[in-house]
């Protein structure tokens, strides 16, 4: 098994708060992780999609109190959003008798019912973490084009052959738009759902235009803007802001778009194999897609991320406002083995002034391109944020 970097934060906050929040989308691997910290101490698994399990709950506070001692982890939890409400008096208690930390778990599908029902009941008691599908610099650089081609799903990601990794997420995008999206947003017909994403698929890394989005749809731009918001909320589509720093030029202010998973990407557009992905126009967003969700990934708990381009067509493909940094780092992507700096990510830097400058490319040596500008590969890069 691949090991999550995550698995050392949940492990350290469980020490510092009551309650933990995994969330991230189904199949990422939050059940796997969390049995992985429940093997290290005592703990209950409740599964709420399980109706015996739901069951137990009946009474929450009777059957908890007999768990008090233990780590509890509550599975899906936003098919009982009710809980919360149990959660917090049996937190609070919990305190009074000087067991305040570490009592519960809780997994999530990142709905917008979960963020909302925690956030009104466990105030100032909970934690969130975001688990995310494999990452570079989880994979390491042995296994980088399967995550490119496949996506960072576990299932997919380790599947025996590429054509069984394809079959695997089709039939995830239809689940999820036939089942798990009814059950954790708005009543949306799935197909238009799914034409919205391969929309947004075909235009990886593209700046977001809703009107043409919502003409191609036949809807309006108010509609595309909350099924939008229901696919972010979800984690499965990425809106990169852009940078809003005291910079006198024009900016572009429009968000770029990504969907998350490079191997969505692919399976919502056909792409099967390597061959095919390398002789399609999506290719090079789907790669700096990839290197953009690893890196943001990679960075230190509170970073930002943004996007720099000027209306003259200065850019920067990302910039990670690091936490007690008090300029950016500028990162440029490049897919090739051999990088160049164009003219526009000079410009940008002049007017940015960031802190490091970088250009990620599919190599794996490290060296300056320029005064102040050195060529890296991304999994050199995700160690390096690692240890910002």
């Amino acid at each position: 098994m691949l090991p999550r970097r995550l698995l050392p934060k949940v492990t350290a906050s469980l020490a510092e708060v009551a309650a933990v929040a995994l969330l991230g989308p189904r199949q990422v691997g939050k059940t796997t992780l969390a049995l992985e910290v429940a093997g290290k101490r005592p703990s209950v698994y409740l599964d709420l999609e399980s109706e015996s399990d739901r069951a137990k709950l009946a009474e929450p506070e009777l059957y908890l109190a007999q768990h008090a001692d233990k780590l509890v982890i509550l599975d899906e939890i936003q098919r009982t959003p009710q809980l919360f409400r149990s959660l917090r008096g049996i937190i609070d208690a919990g305190r009074r008798r000087g067991q305040g930390k570490g009592r519960f778990l809780v997994l999530g599908s990142a709905s917008i019912d979960l963020l909302k029902q925690s956030s009104e009941s466990l105030a100032g008691r909970i934690r969130y973490l975001e688990l995310a599908p494999f990452d570079a610099g989880e994979v390491g650089s042995d296994r980088l084009d399967d995550l490119w081609l496949r996506g960072g799903f576990p299932e997919s990601l380790l599947a025996k052959s590429d054509a069984a990794s394809l079959r695997w997420r089709t039939d995830f995008i239809r689940t999820y738009l036939e089942r798990d999206v009814p059950q954790l947003g708005p009543r949306i017909p799935a197909e238009t759902l799914r034409r919205l994403w391969t929309m947004l698929a075909h235009q990886q890394g593209g700046l977001l235009n809703a009107a043409v989005l919502a003409r191609a749809l036949a809807v309006d731009g108010k509609t595309i803007a909350a099924y939008l918001d229901l696919l972010v909320d979800l984690l499965l589509v990425r809106r990169l802001m852009p940078w809003h720093g005291n910079v006198r030029k024009r900016l572009v202010k429009s968000p770029k778009v990504y969907v998350r998973d490079c191997g969505l990407v692919h399976a919502l557009l056909g792409i099967g194999d390597r061959e095919a992905l390398l002789a399609h126009p999506v290719a090079g967003g789907s790669w700096e897609g990839m290197a953009i969700e690893s890196l943001i990934a990679a960075a230190p708990d509170g970073t930002d991320a943004y996007f720099f381009r000027t209306s003259a067509g200065a850019e920067i493909d990302l910039l990670l406002k690091l936490p007690g940094h008090r300029q950016p780092w500028a990162i440029e992507i490049k897919r090739g083995l051999a990088p160049k700096i164009e003219r526009g990510f000079h410009l940008a830097c002049e007017s940015v002034r960031p802190e490091r400058r970088w250009v990620v490319y599919g190599g794996v040596e490290r060296f300056p391109l320029a005064d102040g500008i050195e060529a890296v590969a991304l999994g050199d890069l995700c160690e390096e944020l690692s240890a910002a």
